[in-house]
């Protein structure tokens, strides 16, 4: 079963169309529900909790009586269960066992309905499968992701990368493939793993935009699922991007796609 692509509620007297994929959790408060989506907005109808559980689709996950979260938007299950976000919110933490059991079920049924088949099984497959990456002028690697017994990535290993990443990341690539980066990278930053993980477990095309610690380098990152459990990575470092538009452009280019999120 794939997402449910939409979900249409009456908010503020009006119809309001929203991407179920937008949705990071919806919350319940007496007669009313309140949907919480990636852009921050909040949108409040008139529904029960059970009615909103039936129509969003099997992706999403009760975890308290007042509490439906998609599962896309779990990065951590612990004292509290953590966003992507970085939003904390309780849950029923006596059925933790019961509700990570449920997690990774509908974790896995999710991943099957995006992965390539036929994973490569050696560095030399890998190379074979991506050789026309070989001679990119920006960096490239697929990386598998490495998961504790909870489904959190915290790791990750490079299975390709071109000869642009070598020059990206400051090592060569006899030192990059098949090797871990917290391995290579003592000061590995966290920020980079939640964004693979979305990418790996769920299926999205994310863009990340931040300071690189670990190479000391401003870096725009497009990752995107490849095989189960991979992901692909495309790294430019910000110094050597030249827009070719006006700031003023690109401001209202973002601000036109913002009003569009809301």
């Amino acid at each position: 079963m794939q997402f449910k692509k939409t979900l249409e509620i009456k908010a503020n007297h009006k119809q309001v169309v929203i991407n179920v994929t937008d949705i990071l959790y919806i919350k319940a408060s007496v007669n009313d529900c309140y949907i919480h989506v990636t852009s921050g907005s909040v949108y409040k109808t008139r529904s029960t909790l059970e009615a909103m559980e039936a129509q969003v689709g099997e992706y999403f996950l009760k975890v308290h009586r007042t509490y439906l979260v998609c599962i896309m938007a779990i990065h951590a299950l612990e004292d509290t269960l953590t966003l992507i976000n970085g939003e904390e919110l309780n849950y029923a933490t006596r059925r933790r066992k019961e509700i990570l059991a449920q997690l990774q079920e509908k974790q896995r049924k999710l991943i099957a309905t995006f992965a390539l088949p036929n994973t490569p099984k050696t560095p030399e497959e890998y190379h074979a499968f991506y050789r026309s990456f070989d001679q990119m002028p920006f960096a490239f690697t697929d990386i598998e992701m490495i998961f504790n017994e909870d489904r959190h990535a915290v790791d990750w290993i490079f299975r390709y990368g071109n000869e642009k990443l070598a020059e990206v990341e400051r090592v060569p690539l006899s030192g990059l493939i098949g090797k871990s980066f917290g391995s290579i990278f003592s000061n590995m930053d966290d920020k980079w793993l939640c964004t693979y993980e979305r990418a790996t477990l769920y299926g999205e095309r994310l863009e990340i935009m931040a300071y690189s610690p670990e190479i000391d380098t401003d870096l725009k990152i497009i990752c995107f699922p490849t095989f189960s459990g991979h992901c692909g990575c495309m790294l430019f470092p910000l110094d050597e991007i030249h827009c070719v538009q006006k700031q003023d452009e690109l401001s209202e280019i973002w601000k036109n796609y913002l009003l569009k999120q809301e």
